[in-house]
């Protein structure tokens, strides 16, 4: 088959999508498919080749940019000898925002000298994931590590057995906190918990998601905050053996036997020693729900029946209150304010010089438009693959319909990537970024501002649009930022967890 075929046939579901069927094994579909808006810059994107030195600049992991992961105190961290009493905490959110809810916990109860029980995680409203701690986290890893900061006990004594997510929920109770502020300083808990501690023994905090400030802490309690995230928060044997086999066959695609599905395959697959001829591979969170698509009031090319669609959604979910409504949709795509499409983010990596040999990982619970909207991410690069392709119905067993357990996997595997890409800034984008930069890892951050000028300029050739992204994008790859006063240690870890070497 010559050049001119191939393109054409891999192009067929950009030019005729209504050749091709909307069912998908991997990704469910929604009513509103939508149509394909860029297809003049995906024509030049799959004509368009990668030189070897390019390729090799491109997967080139950083340099050392003169700091290291640092979080150890000069301060003598010690468990006080008595304890004030127990702190219990219930955490909303996803996997990602209960990570760090979990992390101000532990600050939270060196501050009062009290006794954390390991935190309570909500069911997800969203995803309805019911997912404990011990489901995710490893706990004994986590009171291991923090032992000599934090004293921590899985569940509460029997004489507190009363102290439920039921019992607070039935009526004003003197032991639950509910008026911690957001970003409460260590002050605040002073003076509003102590005294309930040391009334109760007891003092529950709910809602506590983002109740601890990030400015004007102690050294010493900012690098425990750091301790937990990057540390003491390890993945239970399972997820990571899961991780290690996905991470293996996107490494190794030829291997034989590299998709074997048998019982103890996570385990031989994890005594693998390292091999040579490893292939690079990058993650994409793709980062495109319902949810997301609705709250940002953009227009995704998915005509009239989408947009009352969104809107309708819109009105059941948050009552039609969303700040970005009252914009129009240039207004909010050169604003940045668009969540990038599937389609979007392909042409983004393909203009910063990934092509259709990249192995991509899909790091997603649901795109919203299901396979027919991420075909054109799919034509672009034939061998992206996610937990679905790569591993077996029985290997997925234990994370089938559990969204925080497959969030897990996830960032794993997101972890130890050559390359991390996040389609839109979130919870996820926010704990990969921060954990991939203590590690100095190549992390790429999408211009939302300038891609969404770029997507609205219909006469842009395909050098100029790739020349623009290039430019736009060479200090967005995982270069330290230092953090900046409110925002977040978690998303920007240096100073607080990093010394310079």
């Amino acid at each position: 088959m010559s050049g001119n075929h191939i393109i054409f046939v891999l192009l067929l579901p950009i030019l005729f999508p209504t050749l091709f069927t909307d069912a998908s094994p991997t990704i469910p579909l929604d009513l509103n498919a939508p149509n394909f808006r860029h297809s003049r810059l995906a024509k030049s994107a799959l004509q368009c080749q990668t030189s070897n030195e390019e390729q090799s600049e491109l997967w080139t992991p950083l340099a050392h940019q003169g700091w290291k992961p640092c979080t150890e105190s000069d301060a003598a961290s010690t468990v006080p000898e008595k304890s004030e009493g127990y702190i219990q905490v219930f955490l909303d959110g996803g996997l990602n925002q209960q990570r760090m809810g979990i992390c101000d916990a532990v600050v939270v109860a060196k501050i009062l000298n009290a006794t954390l029980v390991i935190p309570q995680l909500e069911v997800n409203p969203v995803w309805q994931d019911s997912s404990s701690f011990e489901d995710i986290f490893d706990v004994d890893h986590f009171i291991n590590v923090l032992k000599d900061d934090v004293a921590i006990v899985k569940e509460l004594p029997n004489e507190f057995f009363w102290s439920t997510r039921e019992y607070y929920g039935t009526a004003i109770r003197p032991t639950r906190i509910k008026t911690a502020p957001v970003h409460a300083s260590a002050h605040w808990y002073l003076e509003n918990v102590s005294p309930v501690l040391q009334s109760y023994g007891i003092a529950a905090i709910a809602p506590f998601s983002h109740r601890l400030t990030f400015d004007d802490m102690p050294k010493y309690l900012q690098h425990l905050r750091c301790k937990v995230n990057f540390q003491a928060l390890a993945f239970v044997p399972h997820i990571r053996h899961l991780g290690d086999a996905l991470i293996n066959r996107l490494r190794y695609p030829s291997s034989e036997g590299n998709m074997v599905s048998n019982n103890n395959y996570l385990r031989e697959v994890t005594d693998l020693k390292p091999k040579q001829g490893a292939g690079k591979f990058a993650v994409l969170h793709l980062r495109f729900d319902k949810d997301m698509a609705a709250h940002s009031a953009c227009d995704f090319g998915g005509g009239k029946a989408e947009n009352l669609a969104l809107a309708k959604y819109r009105q059941v979910i948050w009552g039609g209150r969303v700040i970005n409504s009252q914009f129009t949709d240039e207004e909010l795509r050169s604003q940045g304010r668009c969540p990038l499409t599937p389609e979007e983010v392909g042409l983004l990596l393909a203009a910063l010089g990934f092509d259709n040999s990249t192995r991509l990982y899909l790091a997603s619970h649901k795109v919203y438009g299901g396979e027919r909207r991420i075909s054109a991410l799919r034509s672009l690069f034939p061998l992206m693959e996610d937990k679905k392709s790569l591993a077996s119905s029985e290997e997925r067993a234990l994370i089938k319909g559990k969204a925080s357990l497959l969030a897990a996997v996830d960032y794993y595997v997101g972890m130890h990537s050559d390359i991390f890409v996040s389609a839109s800034p979130g919870n996820m984008h926010n704990a990969m970024v921060g954990h991939r930069t203590y590690n100095n890892m190549k992390t790429i951050r999408p211009n939302m501002a300038l891609l969404g000028q770029l997507f609205l300029n219909k006469t842009l050739t395909w050098s100029e649009f790739q020349e623009s992204v290039v430019e736009g994008h060479q200090n967005r790859q995982g270069q330290i930022r230092l953090r900046k006063p409110k925002q977040s240690l978690y998303t920007y870890p240096a100073p607080d967890c990093m010394c310079q070497a």
